[in-house]
C-alpha cells in the first residue's frame, strides 16, 4: 500500500532546498546521510527534490544528523536569538499529519515544540536515536510505547526518557492529543540516528 499523498496543509516548499544545502554544509554524501537517517538514498533524494514531503520524525532525524534544528530545515529565520517566544509569533507547521509550533528559540542545545497529534497518524513509527526527550500531555490522551512497555498518559502526565529506547507516540482518542515536547539536539553533524517508517511506506 502506498503512502498517502500529502495534503495542502502538508506542503513545505522550503524544505527541499534546505535539506540539500544543509547536508552539503555538514559534509555528508547523499548515501551517508540516508544511511544515518535509516532511509534509502533514493528516498532522501526525492525529499531533497521536493518529490516527497518529510514527516515530522524525519525532520527531527535529519535536523539531528545535520547538527541543526527543524526551524533551520524549514528555512525559518530569526533575526536574533530571543529568550521569549510570544504566542502570537508561533506559526503552525504541518508535517506527516502533525501540527507543531516552535515553543523555543533557535540555536539552543534543546528544541521545544508544542505538538498536535491527530488520531491515526504516525502511530507505527518507531524512533530510536541518541539524546533525551521530555513530553507533557496538555490535552487528550497519549499512547506511548517505550521498549516493550505501553503507557497511557492523560492530561498533566509527563514522560522523560532516553531516546535510545525504541519509542512510539500516538493519540489514543479520536480528538487527538496535544503535547509539549522537548528534545536534545546533537551538536555533531555526523551523529548516528535511526528511524522506522510508517506502515506501508517504503523508503
Amino acid at each position: 500500500m502506498n503512502a498517502p499523498e500529502p495534503g495542502p496543509g502538508d506542503e513545505l516548499p522550503a524544505v527541499a532546498p534546505q535539506l540539500r544545502a544543509l547536508r552539503r554544509r555538514a559534509g555528508l554524501t547523499l548515501e551517508a546521510a540516508a544511511r544515518s537517517a535509516g532511509l534509502s538514498p533514493a528516498h532522501l533524494s526525492r525529499l531533497e527534490t521536493g518529490q516527497r514531503q518529510p514527516s515530522l520524525p524525519m525532520l527531527l532525524a535529519l535536523a539531528r544528523i545535520y547538527g541543526t534544528t527543524v526551524s533551520d530545515l524549514l528555512g525559518e529565520t530569526v533575526a536574533e536569538r530571543d529568550s521569549i517566544v510570544r504566542a502570537a509569533d508561533m506559526e503552525p507547521t504541518h508535517a506527516g499529519g502533525w501540527t507543531y509550533f516552535q515553543a523555543g528559540s533557535s540555536g539552543r542545545g534543546m528544541q521545544a515544540l508544542r505538538v498536535r497529534v491527530p488520531y491515526g497518524t504516525q502511530g507505527d513509527i518507531v524512533r530510536v536515536h541518541p539524546g533525551e526527550e521530555w513530553l507533557y500531555v496538555l490535552k487528550g490522551r497519549l499512547r506511548l510505547r517505550l521498549g516493550d512497555t505501553a503507557h497511557l498518559l492523560a492530561p498533566g502526565d509527563s514522560a522523560h526518557f532516553d531516546s535510545l529506547t525504541p519509542h512510539r507516540l500516538a493519540a489514543e482518542d479520536h480528538d487527538g492529543v496535544e503535547l509539549l515536547f522537548v528534545h536534545t539536539l546533537l551538536q555533531s553533524p555526523t551523529a548516528t540516528l535511526c528511524l522506522g517508517h510508517p506502515t506501508g511506506e517504503a523508503p
